[in-house]
């Protein structure tokens, strides 16, 4: 079996995280992974949604989008038809995922939306959309660091994920589009950068995968997500 994109099955698409794009946000980046680009921007409100008022606590959310012609054909602006089901749970698996890490006592009653637009798609949209969810939030803290609002980052652990699935009857990591649309199996692993697992979802397309190959799935992706991590400080630098 050889993929489309000539990867071997354990390699990542060509990652990068470019810091600091938006002169706006608190936080801000964009992801590119292979042909999928998403830019991520974190806003930073001195207010918590009401159910968490007078708690203590902070609050972090997340809106994912994609523009009309992000993909092959164009499609309407969710903005004139309204949000579809599947943009509903991207968002709130990237507010989930994003949560797991920050200590929401620490963070104090604030709360940082983090936007995820996607301006090209090939496959692996979400899991791009966290993995620079991350760096724009982390980012973001920074800053309210540097303004004294904390004086030590409010963060457990960094976290990534990434996509795998079995292409051709072979376990392969990070998916794109062709592999993704034809793949067997399809599975989505959110994972810490110490290997802690945040959310695991996998599907088996046509027939159902044993219990051996997710294990393979799996050890790809702790695999490709300690490669994110690394890039992630990289940009961060801390």
């Amino acid at each position: 079996m050889q993929r489309p994109s000539k990867r071997q099955p354990d390699q990542l698409r060509k990652v990068t995280i470019e810091p600091n794009i938006n002169k706006h946000a608190e936080g801000s980046c964009l992801i590119k992974c292979g042909d999928t680009h998403v830019i991520c921007t974190a806003t930073v409100e001195d207010k918590v949604p009401m159910w968490m008022r007078n708690t203590g606590k902070g609050w972090i959310t997340a809106e994912y989008g994609m523009i009309p012609r992000a993909t092959g054909t164009r499609t309407e602006r969710e903005a004139k038809k309204g949000q579809t089901g599947r943009t509903q749970e991207i968002q709130r698996l990237i507010g989930r995922a994003l949560r797991s890490v920050v200590d929401m006592k620490a963070l104090g009653e604030i709360c940082i939306k983090i936007d995820c637009d996607v301006i090209q798609a090939d496959g692996g949209t979400r899991t791009a959309s966290i993995t620079g969810g991350f760096v724009a939030l982390h980012l973001a803290l920074q800053k309210l660091r540097e303004q004294r609002r904390f004086y030590t980052l409010p963060l457990f652990d960094t976290v990534s994920a990434v996509s795998c699935g079995i292409y051709e009857g072979v376990p392969v990591l990070d998916l794109d589009y062709t592999e993704d649309s034809n793949a067997q199996t399809d599975s989505n692993f959110v994972i810490t950068g110490k290997g802690g697992i945040v959310e695991i979802q996998g599907t088996a397309e046509r027939t159902p995968f044993s219990s051996e190959e997710f294990k393979t799935l799996y050890e790809l992706a702790c695999k490709g997500t300690a490669e994110l991590s690394k890039i992630q400080h990289d940009v961060l630098g801390e």
